[in-house]
């Protein structure tokens, strides 16, 4: 059974999301590798004091290359699988599981794109 300060201490972390911070500035570092890993860091952490956005792993070209992918007869719309299943492979976590489109099995590229775009690894290039 957690104690007090374990409980106190866990609903601190995800009321913050801070693991989610942590693994994403992970990733980052991952995806980057930078000759000063702590410069880089520190870099991110101001960009998230100035801006309020989280570290930044996919921009726009990004997305557009997935819905390529997904779509390509370019139908403006994916299935409810393949929404999940690449939210899921590009590391999103809190997926929506009711998106707009859902109940037709038609997810618009719009709608994908706001997903991806809501999520803590977007960059708004």
């Amino acid at each position: 059974m957690a104690s007090q300060r374990e409980r106190d201490a866990t609903d601190y972390l995800e009321k913050h999301k801070i693991l989610e911070l942590v693994e994403n500035l992970t990733s980052m570092l991952l995806f980057h590798k930078p000759e000063n890993p702590r410069e880089f860091l520190v870099e991110q952490l101001e960009q998230l004091k100035i801006y309020g956005s989280g570290p930044e792993l996919f921009n726009s070209s990004n997305v557009t290359a997935v819905l390529r992918i997904l779509d390509p007869m370019n139908k403006q719309y994916i299935t409810f699988a393949q929404y999940k299943h690449a939210l899921t492979m590009l590391g999103i976590k809190d997926i929506n599981e009711c998106p707009e489109g859902v109940n037709e099995d038609r997810i618009s590229h719009e709608t994908f794109r706001t997903e991806v775009m809501n999520s803590a690894t977007y960059a708004q290039l």
